[in-house]
């Protein structure tokens, strides 16, 4: 047997450690409610455009914020309604749908909250150069965005 040379034998090893070699993987971003900052969907009501959300809590101020469906995939670059809240916890907190027809019942949305970033009390969520330029940006606890999907009551 022929004796393996060094820089092939460290050729090999650099190869096989390609060859097993993973990625790391991205984060799994999920929805649902944080330990600081959440939104109890359980008991949603609905009065014509108009939901209420039994508990809101908020650790910084910010928006309650409800997006459309659109072909059965979330439409996160719209929204239909949009409620500033201030830190804390807040009990039957309504917000009407005002960009969009009535929903029927079961009709989809996402309910999240955006934080209030520059603390104008303003919803910065415009359009630059055809693009979003979300300011006030979605509230992560962690990979969790807390946010939930909701049908209309």
């Amino acid at each position: 047997m022929p004796p393996i040379r060094p820089a092939l034998f460290l050729l090999v090893l650099f190869v096989a450690g390609l060859a097993f070699a993973e990625e790391p993987a991205a984060p799994v971003i999920t929805m649902g409610n944080g330990e600081k900052n959440w939104i109890h969907v359980d008991g949603l009501e609905r009065d014509g455009r108009t939901f209420t959300f039994r508990e809101v809590h908020l650790e910084g101020g910010g928006w309650l914020v409800l997006h459309p469906f659109e072909n059965g995939k979330p439409k996160g670059d719209i929204y239909v309604g949009a409620r500033y809240l201030a830190a804390g916890t807040h009990e039957d907190v309504a917000i009407e749908i005002s960009t969009a027809p009535e929903p029927s019942s079961g009709t989809p949305f996402v309910v999240m909250l955006h934080s209030d970033v520059d603390g104008d009390e303003t919803f910065d969520f415009v359009f630059v150069d055809g693009g979003p330029n979300v300011e006030d940006i979605a509230v992560f606890e962690g990979t969790t965005m807390v946010a939930h999907v909701v049908k209309a009551p």
